[in-house]
């Protein structure tokens, strides 16, 4: 199955003509270490083989070849190998504005207003076979557009349908004050924010601010600013921004600071991340949207 050929080099798939999703795939995954990150996006993932570490917040998982991880918008989570054990996996990236509005529509949201899944893994075999076809065609340069947007819109509408049976998570807000300074840090992520500066904002003394702000959203205030700096990094790259403008505009130092943290939480580096195979990423000026 061409899904699971080895390869160490992660392959990033794209097409502006079909914005919501994103695709990434990885057939030799041994040298593949993340960082505790989160993701403004949805994810779900397919173990194409070999067998993984899967930390999400305070759970792990042992996952393993014809396994399905799934991860909400802006929870922490890591997929690890296990002593250097091969492993290879598919993810898919999802807008969350897009997914949202396809629950809402399909009569899964009572308001079109993002609600977290509480399923963590699959095993089914049916869900993992359904996966890795929309994958395959995604991947696939010789299918149709119409194609690909079918095969996404059809997997995504029956796992949510699937889905919807399961416990609704049970939402943990934060105190108010520290739903703040994570919204200050969304603000300011690119500039440089002091410690000192979110205490006056919060009231909170420095040792508290930081474990209450970890017990909450799983990042100290600082490591959750070096996370939203990454993704507006992965934004400017995705629309073709050089990779040291994308540096200084997410607020880094230099180009090295910025690839060191972006190597850290995406397990690749700008410039795997910034040119994607050209057998797999379609640059659309037109066309249907």
């Amino acid at each position: 199955m061409k899904t699971t050929t080895p390869d160490s080099k992660p392959i990033f798939w794209r097409d502006a003509r079909i914005p919501h999703v994103e695709l990434r795939k990885v057939g030799d995954g041994r040298q593949v270490c993340y960082a505790p990150h989160s993701h403004t996006q949805w994810s779900i993932g397919a173990i194409t083989g070999g067998k993984s570490t899967f930390q999400y917040r305070n759970d792990h998982y042992r996952v393993c070849g014809g396994d399905l991880v799934l991860m909400n918008p802006e929870w922490v989570h890591a997929c690890n190998p296990i002593d250097n054990e091969p492993w290879a996996y598919l993810m898919l990236y999802v807008d969350t504005g897009w997914l949202t509005d396809l629950r809402f529509q399909a009569g899964l949201l009572q308001e079109p207003r993002w609600q977290d899944i509480s399923t963590a893994t699959m095993t089914d075999p049916f869900w993992y076979e359904r996966y890795c076809r929309m994958a395959d065609c995604l991947l696939d340069t010789q299918r149709d557009l119409l194609d690909k947007q079918t095969e996404v819109v059809e997997f995504l509408s029956d796992l949510m349908h699937e889905l919807a049976s399961q416990p609704v998570v049970q939402e943990v807000k934060a105190p108010r004050a520290l739903e703040a300074l994570a919204r200050y840090l969304d603000v300011h992520a690119a500039e440089d924010v002091s410690l000192d500066t979110l205490c006056g904002i919060s009231g909170y003394s420095a040792g508290h601010l930081i474990r209450a702000f970890r017990q909450y959203f799983g990042l100290t205030p600082h490591a959750y600013l070096v996370n939203r700096r990454v993704q507006l990094g992965r934004r400017d790259l995705k629309n073709g921004t050089p990779i040291a403008e994308a540096a200084l505009n997410a607020g880094f130092a230099d180009q090295p600071h910025f690839q060191r943290a972006f190597k850290r939480m995406m397990a690749a580096t700008p410039n795997q991340y910034r040119r994607p195979s050209p057998d797999h990423e379609i640059q659309a000026t037109g066309g249907e949207q």
